[in-house]
């Protein structure tokens, strides 16, 4: 697949920098591919069009506060983003460093705290990896980020918050960070698997109330795990999208999860996945599904899994999904689920409708 083909144009005003408040009043674009139908409602609307038989299927990694920014000797500032442990204790973590080019190994820096003044605590450049910087913490680097850490919105947020002089500084910024921490968050995050370094985006729709009512339906929940790297929102900057490198996700899914899809596979009930972590973390997955009494601790690995148009769809019958971006491998997926061409008539019309893009923005849901 040319990876021109992944492009459209998006007016930048499209994009959203804040997410609604509540949650579930984000709009949704629901696409029917057996009727070809479009229509527009709310995300709290969904239950309408959930059936009893249904498994809802959400990642419930946590997102890192995985930026943090650095100080040199002179003042100058640097940024990081943690990317994944690299030790056994926490401490060391492989990063992302911005403007660091002239940073060597041994290098010690202090940690800017949240209203931008500069703290005590102090990271250790350890060496270089394949493009990136292993670094060491004083502590296990989410104990540490939990005080110096900020909230790792996709650069494109931060661009476009730029661009309509939506910034702040100092005790501003700490407090704009603090509502982004919550916001960039699902409300049913496990604390225990926080190690995404940017969220499940379609999960930010829910609220308690909202799943409260799906359960009150019947439809069957199923909770799975995929750690999000900072490789989802890499372009494809490959001339065919084949040759795209794809990034490693870290999945895994709990014996009852398990037990779980195999019911809802054996039953014939619809699967229904709430992002594309969880599409790639199902498609993950054995085909046919275990017994879970034969794996009752569950399954878990890496993946590095793509999909495309042409793909053949082992365990997902419907998603509910962010609009994503041109060139993205996001795109490719959703556009593996409904069609490339029609995806780019479907991304026209919500443009044309005044729907608000990517990750703070609206949902589609394709059925």
């Amino acid at each position: 697949m040319r990876t021109e083909e992944l492009d459209y144009d998006l007016p930048p005003a499209c994009i959203a920098t804040h997410a609604v408040e509540p949650r579930d009043a984000a709009r949704m674009l629901v696409y029917d591919r057996t009727a070809d139908r479009v229509e527009h409602r709310t995300v709290a609307e969904l239950p309408d069009y959930l059936l009893p038989s249904d498994a809802l299927v959400f990642n419930t990694s946590s997102v890192l506060p995985a930026r943090f920014v650095m100080r040199r000797a002179t003042g100058g500032r640097i940024e990081g983003l943690v990317l994944e442990p690299a030790s056994a204790d926490g401490c060391i973590w492989r990063c992302m460093i911005k403007g660091g080019a002239r940073l060597e190994s041994g290098h010690r820096l202090r940690l800017e705290s949240h209203d931008e003044t500069l703290s005590e605590a102090t990271i250790e450049l350890v060496g270089r990896l394949a493009g990136e910087w292993l670094v060491r913490f004083d502590a296990p680097a989410p104990d540490v980020l939990a005080a110096f850490g900020r909230t790792p919105l996709p650069p494109y947020i931060l661009k476009a918050r730029a661009a309509r002089g939506e910034v702040h500084h100092g005790a501003l910024a700490a407090r704009d960070d603090e509502d982004d921490r919550e916001r960039y968050q699902t409300v049913y995050a496990d604390p225990h698997e926080r190690l995404s370094v940017a969220a499940p985006t379609a999960g930010l729709h829910f609220t308690p109330a909202l799943l409260e009512r799906i359960a009150a339906k019947g439809v069957r929940r199923v909770d799975v795990v995929l750690h999000v790297g900072a490789g989802t929102f890499r372009p494809v900057t490959t001339d065919r999208l084949e040759e795209h490198h794809m990034h490693s996700e870290h999945w895994s899914v709990p014996g009852a999860a398990l037990a779980a899809l195999h019911r809802q596979r054996a039953e014939g009930g619809r699967i229904v996945a709430v992002g594309t972590t969880s599409v790639r973390t199902l498609e993950s997955l054995p085909d046919p599904l275990p017994d879970a009494s034969d794996v009752p601790t569950g399954l878990h690995g890496s993946t590095t899994l793509m999909i495309a148009p042409g793909y053949r769809f082992r365990h997902v019958d419907a998603l509910l999904t962010n609009f994503h971006l041109p060139r993205s491998t996001l795109l490719a997926l959703v556009g593996a689920v409904v069609g490339m061409e029609r995806l780019k008539d479907l991304y026209a019309v919500a443009i044309g409708e005044g729907y608000r893009f990517f990750s703070f923005g609206d949902a589609m849901l394709v059925l």
